[in-house]
């Protein structure tokens, strides 16, 4: 490992640089092994796990909104800003809505993304729009900064007929072919390989753009990380690696899921460019990201960046928090830390934002949200036929089996069927 210091290069990537194999030199006393790049030495020393005081955080503005170093400052627009703030809450909005239609049974089941709503805007507003997304379960600000309509958030968790995914998934199993996100599947990681191959398949067709992949840290413990990972390097992907270390893993927390310095010190292990940021800073994520972004696709390799944050919320409606974490805790980065908050004392200080302008846009947002929420609760479901399409352009022989032995069941028990809350 090698440490570059505090100047190294921009935003802090390169702060570890992966060393390339020297050509081959018989005539030196040096190692030639062609799996390394090292030295001899002539004494017993194991290497400690952690060389270093830690990987330090990027940030660009503290706790209270104030921009730091005015240098890093990105600039954006009064618009841009507006914007960032609007998504964020308007993501913040939609989870208390569904959170509650879950808790009052109208839906099955909904994850909340309290707390990492910086996470999302910032790294989604620093990419090309045609950039493929793979996301974990818990990027639907991603999908909403491109443009997903509240209606198709509403249709999917409800599973009507207006869902993108004909009402095959369980809620917040998000997709959406036209915003270039692939569909979130429910096994943890799998979309980490797959984003490689997906990266290697960009940098094929020379089609200049990037993937992204989000995942959490505990996501990172898996098989499928350490495969994406290798692969991106060795192949030499243009791939931005998005870990949201919220601290916790469903109850296990960080310091039962790793030993080491968290995940961005995985990555000079894998040759890949990594940093570490402030989370909950919406400008220093989107700093970070759209650095990442240009240099993945114009030299044609992966970047790791995790970003520091904190999930506010239970894990998901079928967890409850208060089991492994102690309200206080919660409390300080809901309170102390939040990245809506801290993006909020930003605009206020610049006059772009008052109280006035906050009661508004809360009334507007929520009517908003109610309204989408009011129209997919009345549509129907989509119809039951549809369980065995869009796999095989015919139907296969066991599936029309299937299919006729579900109708049988259906009218045998139609008081347990209600098909007039169905397509026809």
């Amino acid at each position: 490992i090698l440490w570059l210091g505090p100047d190294s290069n921009l935003f802090g990537f390169g702060i570890f640089g992966a060393l390339r194999q020297q050509p081959f030199d018989s005539s030196e006393e040096k190692p030639q092994f062609p799996g390394a790049s090292a030295e001899f030495i002539d004494h017993l020393e194991f290497i400690q796990p952690n060389v270093i005081s830690g990987i330090p955080v990027y940030r660009v503005m503290d706790r209270a909104g104030k921009i730091i170093n005015p240098s890093e400052d990105p600039q954006l627009s009064k618009e841009q800003v507006l914007n960032f703030y609007q998504k964020m809450t308007l993501l913040n909005t939609m989870d208390r809505i569904l959170y509650e239609s879950q808790r009052q049974g109208r839906i099955s089941f909904y994850m909340t993304n309290y707390g990492e709503e910086g996470t999302h805007i910032g790294s989604a507003a620093a990419l090309d729009p045609r950039d493929l997304v793979f996301g974990q379960y818990r990027e639907a600000g991603v999908l909403m900064y491109r443009g997903f309509p509240l209606d198709l958030f509403m249709a999917q968790c409800y599973a009507n007929v207006d869902d993108l995914g004909k009402g095959r998934q369980m809620p917040v199993h998000y997709g959406s072919k036209d915003l270039n996100f692939v569909t979130i599947s429910s096994p943890l990681a799998t979309q980490i390989p797959q984003a490689a191959g997906a990266a290697y398949a960009a940098k094929r067709e020379n089609t200049n753009l990037a993937v992204i992949c989000y995942f959490g840290e505990g996501a990172a413990s898996e098989g499928d990380a350490h495969a994406g990972f290798n692969f991106s390097a060795t192949l030499e992907c243009p791939l931005i690696f998005f870990c949201r270390n919220n601290g916790y893993a469903i109850s296990t927390p960080t310091n039962e899921q790793y030993r080491g310095d968290g995940i961005a010190a995985r990555g000079p292990g894998y040759g890949m460019m990594s940093i570490r940021v402030d989370g909950n800073d919406v400008f220093a994520v989107y700093n970070a990201t759209k650095e990442a972004r240009r240099r993945a696709v114009a030299e044609n390799q992966p970047f790791l960046i995790e970003a520091m944050t904190y999930r506010i919320g239970h894990h998901s409606t079928s967890d409850d928090s208060s089991a492994y974490r102690s309200v206080d805790e919660v409390n300080y980065w809901d309170k102390q830390d939040h990245p809506i908050s801290r993006l909020r004392h930003y605009m206020t200080a610049r006059s772009w934002w008052s109280e006035e302008d906050e009661r508004s846009w809360r009334k507007q947002s929520r009517k908003m949200v109610m309204e989408a929420f009011e129209k997919a609760e009345k549509r129907h479901k989509p119809h039951p036929d549809l369980m065995f399409s869009d796999v095989y352009e015919e139907m296969t022989p066991n599936l029309v089996k299937q299919k006729e032995a579900m109708w049988r069941h259906v009218q045998q028990y139609k008081e347990h069927y209600p098909l007039d809350a169905y397509a026809k």
